[in-house]
């Protein structure tokens, strides 16, 4: 893989890219380019259209840098999108190992590091240890006597009503 660094301003953002990106995940980008330095190249087209790293992108240009580092990729239209798609889906498919998130925050927090500069919001995201109040209850089955949810990326209904 070969790696250029060139001007942020002669790149183009994929005007048909699919992900979206909110001012909260661009403030997360921001403060990890901020922290971290570019720490993997953008991929783009042979004609300087971003097909993975588009948020990247934009952030790099909020903090003012002239130059980033690319891949230029040889892949050209539907192969070039279907990367650009594989790329923010396999993402997105990734669970979290729960235990491990909560130890590495409780590390870090105690480190004094703001997690808000890498995207977590810890007022939105909280762990049961994290939280824990003395003389907290611990809930049993029988607590749940109605329990009725549906997944809001499946669709598929729990219903689990005692009658």
């Amino acid at each position: 893989m070969q790696i250029e660094k060139v001007p942020v301003g002669s790149l183009v953002l994929d005007p048909t890219n699919a992900r979206k990106h909110d001012q909260k995940n661009l403030e997360a980008i921001k403060g990890s380019l901020a922290k971290f330095g570019q720490q993997k190249p953008i991929v783009v087209t042979a004609d300087n259209v971003v097909i993975a790293g588009n948020g990247t992108l934009e952030a790099a240009k909020a903090l003012g840098w002239e130059k980033i580092d690319i891949h230029r990729t040889v892949l050209k239209g539907a192969e070039a999108m279907a990367y650009a798609l594989a790329d923010n889906k396999t993402a997105e498919l990734a669970a979290w190992d729960d235990e491990v998130l909560r130890d590495q925050i409780n590390a870090l927090s105690s480190d004094g590091w703001d997690l808000s500069d890498i995207g977590f919001d810890l007022d939105d995201f909280k762990l049961p240890e994290m939280n824990a109040k003395e003389g907290a209850k611990e809930l049993s089955e029988d607590d749940f006597s109605e329990f009725d949810h549906t997944c809001p990326k499946c669709g598929f209904e729990f219903d689990d009503k005692k009658d």
